[in-house]
């Protein structure tokens, strides 16, 4: 199996899953057009999709799926709330939406998908795995903070890629606006750098070898700052980054390389 993403950050994420010949999308808040390119450097179409697995129906999460949907008719799955928030947005996703209750899990291809809920200010937002060929990754993005439920659906993954918004001081001087870095900061809003290393610590103790961060601030964090705080984490509890595993931080707007699971 295999994982890139496209773009992340707060102004469009969409993430490529392969494995066996099958490829599934993790949201479209990029453009079609955008989405299509990132494909070909591939080799790929979007008619190579089999579908598209949206965790929630914020904008940058959902941009492309307006062209997407009219022009390719790709599945849409997402949780019931999600769902009613595409199909009063997005013309013509009635038809193609597939309905994901929070904790199911089903087979799609080659691929096992399981979902489980997520704390953000969104309808019904799910946090995502994909299981093939005995392999595992974790997509788990936009959330106030860790619960019960992700760790659950998160642990045993081989590669997981992860929030790791901001840094709490940097957000809490920086030129926000009170009511957005209060909703930031909530435990309906995105996670710290601090946070993700948590998470991140718990899943390399279970065995994790890749850990991808991304949603990152293009105001309130960097790439270098986020990794230095996920490095420190996970040194101090005895794991090598260089040796141990991967750890890579995800491009706002460019693809990714191309991670194995």
């Amino acid at each position: 199996m295999e994982v890139r993403t496209l773009a992340s950050g707060s102004s469009g994420n969409c993430i490529l899953i392969s494995g066996d010949g099958e490829y599934l999308l993790v949201d479209a808040g990029i453009s079609c057009r955008r989405i299509a390119a990132a494909l070909a450097e591939d080799g790929l179409t979007p008619e190579d999709l089999s579908g598209v697995f949206i965790t929630h129906e914020h904008r940058d999460h959902t941009n492309g799926l307006i062209t997407l949907t009219k022009r390719y008719h790709l599945p849409i799955y997402a949780s019931p709330g999600t769902a009613d928030a595409l199909c009063s947005d997005v013309p013509g996703a009635s038809e193609v939406v597939h309905i994901l209750d929070c904790g199911q899990s089903f087979d799609l291809g080659w691929f096992t998908v399981e979902t489980f809920p997520t704390s953000h200010d969104a309808a019904e937002p799910i946090g995502f795995t994909f299981s093939c060929g005995g392999r595992k990754a974790a997509v788990v993005t936009d959330l106030g903070y860790v619960s019960d439920d992700v760790m659950d659906g998160v642990l045993g993954c081989h590669l997981l890629l992860c929030e790791a918004n901001h840094d709490v001081e940097w957000l809490r001087t920086g030129p926000y606006p009170y009511y957005l870095k209060q909703r930031i900061l909530g435990d309906k809003g995105h996670l710290s750098n601090e946070a993700g290393a948590a998470l991140a610590l718990k899943c390399v103790e279970k065995g994790a070898k890749t850990v991808i961060l991304a949603h990152l601030s293009a105001e309130n964090n960097t790439p270098t700052h986020a990794l230095t705080v996920v490095e420190t984490a996970l040194r101090a509890a005895g794991f090598d980054p260089e040796h141990d595993l991967t750890l890579a931080a995800a491009p706002r707007s460019r693809p990714s390389q191309v991670f194995e699971v």
